[in-house]
Parts: C-alpha cells; structure tokens; sequence
C-alpha cells in the first residue's frame, strides 16, 4: 500500500452510534487507487454527514432538494476512467500531493441502505467509498451501459481484493 496518498476524513454532524470507520474508508480510498494504478501521490478527503448535510451539499451542488448516500467532488480530469489527462501525470515535488478531490457519505444513508439490502454497514460504507473514489478516478454510470457496466465492474473487482464479504 502506498503511505504517500493521504487520506483525510472526518464526521460532521454524525450521531456516535451512526459514526462510520475511518480506518475502513482510508483502507477503501487507498485500494481503489492501487487497484487503478494510480502512481502520483494524491489527497482525497473525506467527509462523514449526516442525512441533513448531505442534503444541503446536493441542493446547493447538483439542485436536487433531497439527502443522497454519496457525492463526489473530482478536482482532476481524466481522458479515460483512471487516466488522467496529459500534463496532469508530470511528477510533483515530494512535498506536493495531487488533490483528486472530496467525497461525501451519509452515515444514516449507508445504516439504512446495509439494512435495506441486507448487508452489513461495514460492506455498505466500503460500496459507497469504493464507488464514490472511482468518481474521483473519472468513471461515471449516468448516461451510457457501457459507462456503467465498465464501472461496476471496477467496484467489484475491488471490493473483492478488499475482502468484505459481510
């Protein structure tokens, strides 16, 4: 695993008994970019909300008046899911990390969908980070199958390597 990624993550406005892990979601941001091949030193942070939170980023960010699981904000282009365009590979000095951007789970969302779909929380907030850092990464699943297919195909080789089978 690469040490020089960072990962930052914290809860905001989330109940104790809803708080998600954070070594969990760290270990999740850092497979995702070792299984996408990602060799320049980044920085993803993460926020932990709660369903009120994340209601006002989707409203204020994507016009939508309701809480969601997840939002990814990419701060990167990329020519390709995991290939990030030209002159964004040169390398940085060591001290510089390539901010790949910010991704926002609801901890009351990820409780009730595990519930919903009969899976653990554990496996739940693996699914949403996983999915969420591959946003980051350029993969998308709105406008095309073959978009969809090629990322959900991603988020299970993944969660495989991962091993959360709960």
């Amino acid at each position: 695993m690469n040490d020089k990624h960072r990962i930052y993550a914290r809860h905001s406005g989330v109940k104790m008994a809803d708080r998600l892990s954070i070594p969990l979601i760290k270990h999740c941001v850092r497979t995702t970019l070792q299984m996408e091949n990602i060799d320049t030193f980044c920085e993803v942070v993460v926020l932990i909300t709660d369903d009120a939170g994340i209601r006002k980023l989707n409203r204020e960010f994507r016009g939508i008046d309701e809480p969601t699981d997840v939002l990814s904000f990419p701060m990167q282009e990329f020519s390709a899911p995991g290939e990030l365009k030209s002159g964004h590979c040169a390398p940085l000095p060591d001290d510089e990390l390539l901010a790949l951007g910010d991704i926002v789970i609801s901890a009351e969302r990820a409780k009730a969908q595990a519930y919903g779909y009969g899976q653990t929380i554990r496996r739940e907030t693996a699914y949403l980070t996983v999915h969420s850092a591959l946003h980051l990464l350029g993969y998308d699943h709105i406008d095309e199958a073959e978009d969809k297919r090629l990322m959900r195909g991603r988020e299970k080789k993944i969660l495989e390597q991962l091993a959360i089978n709960d």
